[in-house]
């Protein structure tokens, strides 16, 4: 059995983030139809709480591709060589059970986990929106710069991080690379004052962002917590806003930025106004007026990677990209 190796660096090359934006459009579209299996993923946590290993398989019948996503997170990777996200991406034949590639996985949920918020922002941000405010200054925050950078005409960014020599090396790296000025702030409260998209991908536990503080009309994208126990957003930023999510069934199991709230008796699970297949498919209506504040709460869905796998998977074999080995797997093998 021949397995097509995708590496990092192939990945990045072969998934472009317009052309993955495409891609997720269909994802969701698909996976809001019930063209999908998606089970809700299993996580097993470490016990001494440093990381945890997430499985993630979905089928997509749009393309028929089986997958599965085996990731680890551990987020105290900053201070190593090592990324927060880790592991791979496995793609199986549909027809007779092989698999016919493995490629990694943390550029593939880089790449698709902000393309799905430029997809929610095309759908949800004011038309005009142009500041953007970012706040994390890890490899989230550089892909979803590029991500609002295709959907939106962005005129200034700013960037917050906790640790403001990763900011400062933030803005002068990506500054450099899409001949733009970022401009970094010590307080969330002053990067986020007035802008009219905000992103937030830091690895925070608690909430970094409070309602107060988001501006009238603005757009949030929240991606930076995926469990039930953690939130980058206040309950006072969720009570504001008119709420999409990826996965209506994921998010209250798995969103701590709504489950909290919710817990709170703040809200309640009619808060969700629908997912972004919904609005795709013109189920439910997005924004309804350009004073309100609209969020998405994003927590990365499998059917996501498959669309982006299946993609990286056809584009390597047409440009000759990966590396073919022999893993095995028949029934009869010479002894």
């Amino acid at each position: 059995m021949s397995l097509l190796i995708i590496s990092q660096a192939e990945v990045a090359q072969l998934l472009p983030m317009d052309r993955c934006i495409g891609l997720m459009r269909d994802a969701f579209t698909s996976f809001t139809r019930g063209e999908a299996v998606l089970p809700l993923r299993p996580v097993l946590k470490l016990p001494d709480e440093r990381g945890v290993l997430a499985m993630m398989p979905a089928y997509l019948a749009s393309n028929q591709t089986l997958a599965i996503k085996v990731i680890t997170v551990f987020p105290k990777n900053l201070d190593t060589p090592f990324d927060s996200h880790q592991g791979a991406v496995l793609l199986f034949d549909e027809k007779d059970g092989r698999m016919i590639a493995l490629m990694d996985a943390s550029e593939i949920t880089s790449i698709r986990t902000a393309a799905a918020s430029g997809v929610a922002t095309d759908l949800l941000a004011r038309t005009d929106a142009h500041d953007l405010a970012i706040l994390g200054s890890g490899v989230e925050a550089r892909t979803h710069l590029e991500a609002m950078i295709a959907v939106r005409r962005i005129s200034r960014v700013r960037v917050w991080s906790r640790r403001a020599e990763r900011a400062t090396a933030f803005a002068k790296r990506e500054s450099a690379r899409h001949d733009i000025t970022i401009e970094v702030f010590a307080e969330v409260a002053d990067t986020v004052s007035e802008a009219d998209l905000i992103c937030t991908t830091t690895g925070a536990s608690e909430p970094v962002l409070c309602g107060p503080w988001i501006a009238a009309g603005a757009h949030v994208n929240a991606v930076g917590s995926a469990t039930p126990w953690t939130r980058e957003l206040d309950t006072a930023a969720v009570v504001n806003s008119r709420l999409f999510v990826d996965s209506f069934e994921s998010a209250i199991n798995e969103a701590g930025d709504f489950l909290i709230p919710r817990k709170e008796g703040a809200i309640t699970d009619d808060h969700i106004m629908g997912e972004i297949g919904d609005l795709l498919l013109k189920r439910v209506a997005g924004r309804t007026s350009d004073n309100e504040i609209t969020l998405f709460k994003s927590l990365g869905i499998a059917v996501q990677d498959v669309a982006a796998g299946r993609h990286v998977y056809q584009m390597a074999l047409e440009s000759g990209m990966g590396t073919s080995i022999e893993l095995g797997g028949l029934r009869d093998q010479p002894a």
